[in-house]
């Protein structure tokens, strides 16, 4: 006779097989064979449900958990798709070119790995890619930082710090909406609270720029390579400042605590329009800008590799990445795995410092074994959310610790996709550029700091805490009805 599964518990060694199984197959899936993550994470769903069969539960409480993973990303995944729709209108519609129009403009000889930062975070911000950010700016920064005799491993630096803070800052990123949608986290209350960590670390970096920047001042700039950008640009859209009004509008509108749905939809509107009235394209065009993408044969390689993107379509990577990874989650939670990892964990985590300190290098341990910085925010977002609803912890301290821990530190593991991109862009090798990554590995250690001396922590209302007992109480009677 099957024991009453609110009376199973995971042994903590068997929790462990699924989640090992599904880094040593994410490992040799993306560093041996070249290929994509939701492989190794649907093996590791198939493993944790197997186990949880063996040991007494039923399939209908595996498949509830396993729709339940899905649930939770749901709005992460409406939010995901809409980004898509924006990019590909904020391009189409030239406000993307002008606001890297005018960046571009700012780089001067003596202050160039200080400024090739500010442009790379300007530019990352307005499109939510440190990734496309470092394939363009960041290129054509390498080749004028190496023109300068500036070392290599200096400009990659300064183009990552800048890349990756424009993308953990930017609303339109997918690593930011994923870690506020998997915690259930309004988007802009995440991305205010990241401030407290991400802004100083920024302050570090520029600093160190403008000290190592010294040593180069004087020196002559090769500026070929932003002067095709401009011609490039100048040349396949109507530049205008008035441009800039529309990212304006929709920081207005956050800073009116808009919900971010409505705010994103708006600058959806605004970019479709500029495209129609300001581009002189069609309404067709249009239409298609925002399923499809832009798509531009511009003469430039970097521009076009900038610019052909966006789009409904160029999300369903990230989209189905989710989906697989929150099946796995899914499973891992419903059957009690990740509860009786987590107790393990929480033995030593005894205050709410050392518990923000623990997501932080789970975080960056989930990057260094996946290999995959979208892992590093989905998995410990869930094996650790239920700890901070029970030391009554805001869901913003999970969401900024997990972007703290994972989205930064993806660069500095030569096997993460984020190393191995960089390697492939920039040529040059995590090791060379880490020491000047300056803001990646100053950030989680302010995020340490903050936490073990309980500065920024925030605590959940009477009302809030009322509600994360009550949806407690419904996911527990879920459950029930399940058996």
């Amino acid at each position: 006779m099957k024991r009453n599964q609110q009376e199973i518990e995971t042994p903590f060694l068997l929790a462990l097989i699924p989640l090992v199984i599904m880094m040593a197959t994410m490992a040799i899936t993306i560093i041996v064979f070249k290929g994509s993550p939701h492989l190794p994470l649907a093996v590791g769903a198939i493993a944790a449900a197997l186990i949880a069969w063996r040991i007494g539960y039923k399939w209908e409480t595996i498949e509830a958990g396993l729709y339940k993973g899905i649930k939770l990303a749901l709005p992460a995944i409406v939010i995901i798709i809409v980004v898509g729709m924006i990019i590909g209108s904020w391009i189409g519609g030239g406000i993307i070119a002008s606001m890297i129009y005018y960046g571009l403009q700012i780089i001067t000889p003596s202050l160039f790995l200080a400024t090739i930062c500010i442009i790379c975070g300007i530019v990352a911000l307005s499109i939510g890619s440190s990734w496309s950010t470092m394939g363009t700016i960041g290129v054509a920064g390498m080749g004028i930082g190496l023109s300068m005799g500036i070392p290599a491993g200096m400009v990659a630096g300064a183009v990552i710090s800048g890349s990756y803070f424009g993308d953990k800052m930017s609303p339109l990123s997918d690593t930011t909406n994923l870690a506020s949608g998997i915690t259930g986290t309004n988007l802009f209350v995440h991305i205010k609270h990241m401030m407290f960590t991400t802004i100083p670390g920024l302050v570090i970096a520029l600093a160190v720029y403008f000290f190592l920047g010294r040593q180069f001042a004087g020196t002559a700039i090769d500026e070929g390579n932003i002067q095709s950008i401009l011609i490039s640009l100048n040349s396949n859209f109507v530049i205008s400042p008035w441009l800039l009004l529309v990212p304006a509008a929709i920081i207005t509108l956050v800073a009116l605590k808009v919900p971010a749905l409505p705010a994103l939809v708006t600058g959806v509107f605004l970019g479709f329009i500029s495209q129609i009235f300001v581009q002189g394209g069609n309404v067709g065009d249009a239409v298609n800008t925002i399923q499809d993408g832009f798509v531009i044969v511009s003469g430039n390689e970097m521009v076009d590799e900038l610019f052909n993107r966006g789009g409904i379509g160029s999300m369903m990577y990230t989209v189905s990445l989710t989906i697989v990874a929150m099946i796995f989650g899914g499973i891992m939670e419903q059957t009690g795995m990740l509860k009786a990892i987590v107790k393990q964990i929480l033995k030593v985590t005894k205050s709410a410092g050392s518990l923000i300190t623990a997501t932080i290098a789970s975080a960056f341990f989930t990057n260094a074994t996946a290999s995959e910085q979208y892992i590093s925010i989905l998995l410990p977002g869930r094996m650790y959310a239920t700890a901070y609803q029970d030391k009554g912890l805001h869901s913003k301290n999970l969401s900024r610790a997990l972007e703290d821990g994972g989205t930064l530190t993806s660069p500095f593991i030569p096997w993460n996709t984020c190393g191995v991109f960089i390697l492939a862009t920039l040529a040059v090798h995590p090791f060379a550029y880490a020491p000047y990554a300056v803001l990646n590995y100053t950030v989680p250690i302010i995020g340490i700091i903050m936490a073990l001396i309980g500065y920024k922590i925030e605590f959940l209302t009477e009302d809030e805490i009322h509600e994360v007992k009550q949806q407690k109480i419904n996911r527990e009677n879920e459950l029930i009805a399940s058996v």
